[in-house]
């Protein structure tokens, strides 16, 4: 995959024209992620992982804690097992089915990263799963919101899906040695 093209789509498709240094980065942790532990994952599943990643992270890509100061943390029921990671997981039984031991162990890549991946494949987070919605060349992003949270923001997930699913393909698609244009570049070509 040329990983030059797939940022330059992204960045214009569903990140407002740029990226921070930090979402480049974790994006890049999680291309490998899926490149080393589940590259059997069809395209159309790995963009519905990174579409819920981008909404439950607050579009930055990275692991972060629930939002919300601590005094109103401390009013959550699952405190101080607040939600963490790449997708929020809340409770310490769910955070412990992912390898935490503490609190705040869900913000270390390795986790949160496990945690996105095999919640969402193996149905971990509500007993749903990437097959259930998403295999076999039929494809139910907006159902498959029920695997982390219901329905909640399902449509516009799903929107995000489709924009990673598309620079997905068209990187596969684009030879690696190939330049991304910026579009200043373009702009001095065309006259």
């Amino acid at each position: 995959m040329n990983r030059s093209y797939f940022f330059e789509r992204i960045r214009h498709a569903l990140f407002g024209g740029r990226l921070t240094v930090q979402q480049v980065d974790g994006l890049r942790r999680i291309l490998d992620y899926r490149d080393s532990h589940h590259p059997t994952m069809s395209d159309d599943q790995f963009a519905y992982v990174l579409a819920t990643i981008k909404w439950e992270t607050g579009h930055r890509m990275v692991p972060v804690r629930e939002a919300g100061g601590e005094r109103y943390l401390r009013t959550k029921k699952y405190y101080p097992w607040v939600g963490e990671g790449l997708v929020q997981v809340t409770w310490e039984e769910n955070a412990r089915k992912f390898g935490a031991t503490k609190p705040g162990d869900l913000m270390s890549w390795p986790l949160a990263l496990h945690a996105a991946f095999e919640g969402m494949t193996r149905g971990l987070f509500t007993r749903r799963k990437l097959s259930d919605y998403i295999a076999d060349g039929a494809v139910n992003y907006i159902g498959a919101r029920r695997i982390v949270n219901g329905l909640d923001r399902a449509r516009l997930i799903a929107l995000f899906a489709h924009a990673f699913r598309d620079a997905l393909l068209q990187a596969q698609q684009t030879p690696a040695n190939s330049k991304v244009s910026s579009q200043k570049e373009k702009e001095k070509s065309n006259g």
